[in-house]
Formats: structure tokens, sequence, C-alpha cells
């Protein structure tokens, strides 16, 4: 049985080294690619490939959210997310968007061609020391609407600006910062931040 396979990759030359080495191997078949996560369920409808690699960190919308669509639009392909950021925070959010693989971009290409049979194949392939980092990190203590105003808060100066774009008062603004910068052990909002983003909860 040949494995079609879509690629989303906003860098241009791995994109396609990846696309001219997943072809040498025996049963795949490279249908198509993508640069931008905007363009995974269209892609995706026209080709019906059995296996989408996505990147997380792509122009339109990431692949995450690339995945939860596709779930939803083209429920037969599985997705693998192939990454730079080995974030623990990354793998649940992943998972929870139905993706049955999640690997970092330096895998070997054995490695990747092993997990995209086994993932076509019904099963789920995970970067092992990401897992384990994943079960000892544990879940997000975020709520949703700590997470929206702490994202919100990454590109804005002030608690009004984010309270306009949120469509919240300055005042339950305030209280979502204070207990997301609480939960996360942080001193101020930027900190706050950097330790959600490093850690794959943003």
């Amino acid at each position: 049985m040949t494995i079609r396979i879509l690629l989303a990759e906003d860098q241009t030359m791995f994109r396609g080294a990846m696309a001219a080495l997943l072809s040498l191997e025996p049963g795949f078949e490279v249908v198509g690619d993508v640069a931008r996560g905007d363009q995974v369920v269209g892609a995706c409808e026209a080709f019906r490939p059995d296996v989408a690699l996505l990147d997380i960190e792509m122009p339109g919308i990431d692949g995450l959210e690339a995945a939860r669509r596709l779930r939803t639009a083209v429920p037969e392909t599985k997705v693998v997310i192939v990454t730079t950021f080995g974030r623990p925070g990354y793998l649940h959010a992943a998972l929870a968007a139905g993706a049955k693989g999640f690997l970092i971009k330096d895998t070997p290409i054995e490695q990747l061609s092993a997990a995209i049979r086994k993932v076509a194949e019904g099963g789920q392939a995970i970067d092992p020391a990401l897992a384990v980092a994943a079960l000892s990190e544990g879940a997000s203590p975020l709520t949703p609407r700590e997470r929206d105003v702490l994202a919100t808060a990454r590109g804005h100066g002030t608690i009004a600006d984010i309270a306009r774009d949120l469509h919240l008062s300055a005042g339950t603004v305030r209280n979502h910062l204070s207990a997301a910068i609480q939960k996360l052990g942080a001193r101020t909002r930027a900190e706050a931040v950097e330790i959600a983003e490093r850690k794959g909860w943003l």
C-alpha cells in the first residue's frame, strides 16, 4: 500500500529536502506541500493524504490549530507534528488537537519514516524523550481565559489594550494576569509569558 503524504512547513529549503528524502522511501508518495497553516485543510481536501506532516509555527494559523481543523474537515488524514520546538506543553496540545505523532525536526529520516508508517497503520509515534518530559511536566495549570490573556499580553503594553482586544473589563484582565503569574511562579507579566512560552503552554 502506498502511503500518501502532505507536508506543511514554511521553511522552503527544509520542506524541499524532506519531500525529496521521503519520496525515496519505498511505499511513500508526497502528494503535496504547503507553506502556510491556513492552507492545510484545503490541500488535504484536494489531495486526500493518508498522513499530514505539520510544523507548529507557520504563517496563517499554527500547526496545532491546523490539526484541530483537519480532524473535523478531513478526519481520515492522520497528523504527525514535526517541529523544532520540543516543548512538553506542545505535545499535550498536539495530542489534544488529534495528532497521532510528534517528532523533533532533527529526527533521523529512518525514524521519521517508521513513525509515518506506524501512524498510517493506526498507531501513535511520539519522541520518547519528549514523552517522558511531558509526563513529568504535567499539563498547563492555566485556564483557557488565563492563557488567552497571557498570550495577548505578549504584544500589548497596557491592560486597556488587552481588555479591548479580548472584550473584557480591565479588572478582569488584571485578575487573570495575576492568577497566571501566581500559578507560574513568576514575578512579572513578562516572566510569566516567558515561562509559559518555554513550556509550550502558549
